[in-house]
């Protein structure tokens, strides 16, 4: 592929159209219709006018954990932790920041929100690159559930609220290990599901634990230069039959978000077929891929310069997004996690 430098996925965006908050309907929010051709300004709901009988909806089921906690070395400065992943029952990887990196052996208490006298003793084991691992006294998710804050965004400026740890979820999560959303789904209702369902369309679950790399910006202005973080997701035998079964079939593969974008991208071998399993990827997407199963994409509005943007780039092409990210400024369209959604038709040769 010709070279590609981050400078060329800029583009201006007023911070007020930054998403603080969700809309108390779900489904209510403004979808952007975009294929080679066509910007439609449409709402959420409308989604299922742009799915056929046969289409095959995959979307992501992890759960959002309470990934994000506040307290103090043994030695009493103070700690901010971000989980990156569970690797175990007692076990995790973290970003931490402190005004000195703990040392391995080193312990850190970790607070009640807002009770600081119920604490949590974590042992730090050592260094996994930039990340520290860390050893619980008793199983991760229990501790992150009792003393965890729901890990929003850093765009988001408000400090997490109740309301966010049911809004900032899909209703179909169910497997615990993300810390971050897969935003496009958290769009739909189980109402509109439903309706989905009823025109003939099959939903199937894949799971990909988003990790707080997600959030790290590109840093290199060479894009061949940039090494995406890995992530772990679970194709299950069903749901990859059931894929196979639709492309052999001409029917279309439509992935909710690009972590199931990903997902599905990763899981397929040279020749468009779909393998069963569980393992890591670092799948990085930009114009000239090739996509060998996803045919159109629901996802939300993502930050300039990021690997997402890239990402759905590679489906209409780098010029037709910006043409498309333009418009949604000027239409005042609510951005990023808590924003407004894209449905994103692939380009014919993409």
């Amino acid at each position: 592929m010709p070279e590609q430098h981050l400078s060329d996925f800029d583009f201006e965006l007023p911070p007020e159209l930054i998403a603080q908050y969700p809309l108390a309907d779900r489904a209510s929010s403004r979808l952007l219709h975009i294929t080679e051709d066509v910007l439609e300004d449409k709402t959420f709901r409308d989604i299922e006018n742009f799915l056929r009988p046969g289409d095959l909806l995959i979307a992501n089921d992890t759960r959002v954990i309470k990934a994000r906690l506040l307290g103090r070395k043994a030695t009493g400065g103070a700690v901010e932790a971000l989980i990156e992943r569970v690797t175990g029952e007692f076990t995790a990887i973290s970003m931490i920041r402190a005004s000195k990196s703990p040392k391995p052996g080193s312990k850190v208490l970790f607070a009640t929100p807002g009770d600081d006298a119920v604490t949590a003793e974590v042992e730090v084991t050592g260094r996994e690159g930039e990340f520290f691992a860390l050893r619980f006294e008793k199983p991760v998710l229990e501790v992150l559930e009792a003393f965890g804050r729901v890990p929003l965004p850093p765009y988001i400026t408000h400090a997490p609220e109740k309301s966010d740890e049911s809004r900032y979820q899909t209703v179909y999560a169910e497997h615990p290990g993300a810390v971050a959303a897969p935003t496009a789904g958290l769009h739909f209702t189980e109402e509109l599901l439903e309706r989905i369902r009823a025109r003939g369309v099959d939903i199937e679950y894949v799971t990909l634990h988003v990790g707080a790399g997600t959030f790290q910006p590109v840093r290199v202005e060479n894009l061949s230069e940039h090494h995406m973080h890995s992530e772990w997701y679970s194709m299950p035998a069903d749901v990859a039959a059931k894929i196979n079964a639709a492309k052999a079939d001409g029917r279309r593969v439509i992935a909710v978000g690009t972590t199931s974008l990903r997902t599905l991208e990763s899981a397929a071998d040279r020749v468009g077929h779909v393998e069963a399993g569980a393992r890591d990827t670092a799948l990085f997407i930009t114009p000239g891929y090739k996509f060998r199963i996803v045919d159109a994409l629901v996802t939300n509005f993502h930050l300039p310069k990021s690997t997402l943007v890239m990402l759905v780039s590679a489906l209409v092409g780098r010029e037709r997004i910006l043409e498309a990210y333009r418009h949604a400024v000027q239409e005042r369209y609510r951005f990023f996690s808590y924003g407004d959604a894209c449905f994103i038709e692939k380009a014919r040769g993409s």
